[in-house]
């Protein structure tokens, strides 16, 4: 598909909004938010440049077909003209645009409102040392009978990718907007098996390294993996649900022959989602072994600090018997005493510190 040219609206033209202090700010036209807007006949894209309002026209003037409006984060302002020529639902379209939301798929009347959440592997050197191993957006899909419009939030969640896939197959556009719907869940549900996929291998890498012998991976890198687990379970688990429903039945905006492509979306959420289960338990089973491995290696310190201390404790008791200076003491004033003394205070050290060893305290 050629590169897309800048697209004309059919808003009204503001002027700049003026502030207290005098100073103008400009208004930011919606084409600025706009990444493509087109209208599909028969499944086949029209020629020429479209904006929302005409495109919309068009599609009714004709009875059939329908629009795909795709935006990158807008604003509150910029979304309102799309939300009064298409008859969006005022909370849907708050989600929309303040995004951080709970992936979720409602029904308002006619319409349909989906929030995907976009996961994105980050590639790194190793597990081990990395800050970040996912990154995440959002996705919002507005889908009625004559139109779909995509919000999106995040600069890895483009859809240029889908878009031209489905043209290059009008047979499935010609179903309606519920292909796109699917087709936008089905590209998001296969990054989430990649990047599943991606985080095992790094599991993988972490299981050796704390069960490794001397290794000194700590317990905070395996807690920044099981955040990042946690991350992606938060795109994956509350979806599975809301998919199920649209196979079900759910709307009919979702034809018949759809919701067979839903159930292959639906398996494959199933499996991402059973992923992140056994990873979430496996991280935390190796943040048990890790806590394990440190309170052994703290008693073993303790023991060698505990034989050290009776080591020491030997020449000490002798030390402080002898500083008492009393006159009757045995061997005080023999030529040998002192000889004596050094001999069975190094004795009782040499058998304390042979014990310690054979017990291995040291």
């Amino acid at each position: 598909m050629p590169a897309l040219p800048s697209l004309r609206t059919g808003a009204r033209v503001r002027r700049p909004r003026a502030l207290d202090n005098g100073v103008h700010v400009p208004h930011v036209p919606l084409s600025a938010f706009v990444v493509d807007c087109a209208v599909y006949i028969d499944g086949r894209r029209l020629e020429g440049h479209w904006n929302h309002r005409d495109a919309i026209d068009e599609v009714r003037r004709r009875g059939e077909g329908f629009v795909w409006v795709g935006l990158h984060e807008p604003d509150a302002e910029q979304i309102q003209d799309i939300a009064e020529v298409y008859g969006l639902h005022p909370l849907a379209v708050e989600d929309a645009v303040h995004a951080h939301q709970r992936p979720k798929i409602e029904r308002f009347d006619d319409m349909l409102f989906s929030v995907f959440k976009t996961m994105r592997y980050v590639a790194h050197a190793s597990p081990t040392t990395a800050n970040e191993i996912v990154e995440s957006g959002e996705l919002m899909c507005f889908v009625g009978r004559d139109f779909v419009v995509t919000v999106r939030h995040g600069q890895h969640s483009g859809l240029r990718r889908v878009r031209r896939m489905l043209e290059e197959q009008p047979e499935h556009l010609t179903l309606g907007p519920a292909v796109v719907l699917h087709a936008v869940s089905d590209h998001i549900v296969d990054a989430y098996l990649d990047v599943s996929a991606a985080v095992e291998g790094d599991l993988d890498t972490i299981e050796a390294e704390v069960f490794a012998p001397y290794s000194e991976l700590g317990a905070d890198q395996i807690y920044l993996m099981k955040r990042e687990v946690l991350e992606l379970r938060r795109a994956v688990a509350p979806l599975v649900a809301p998919l199920r429903r649209l196979t079900e039945g759910y709307s009919p905006l979702i034809p018949t022959e759809v919701r067979s492509y839903f159930r292959d979306v639906d398996d494959h959420l199933v499996t991402v989602s059973e992923r992140v289960a056994q990873f979430d338990e496996l991280l935390t089973t190796l943040v048990d072994a890790v806590l394990a491995k440190i309170t052994l290696r703290q008693n073993n310190d303790m023991r060698k600090i505990t034989a050290y201390a009776a080591l020491l404790a030997v020449p000490t008791m002798f030390a402080g018997i002898y500083g008492m200076n009393f006159d009757n003491m045995p061997e005080l004033h023999w030529e040998f005493g002192y000889p004596l003394v050094i001999v069975v205070i190094l004795s009782i050290c040499a058998w304390l510190f042979r014990t310690f060893r054979r017990n291995r305290w040291l």
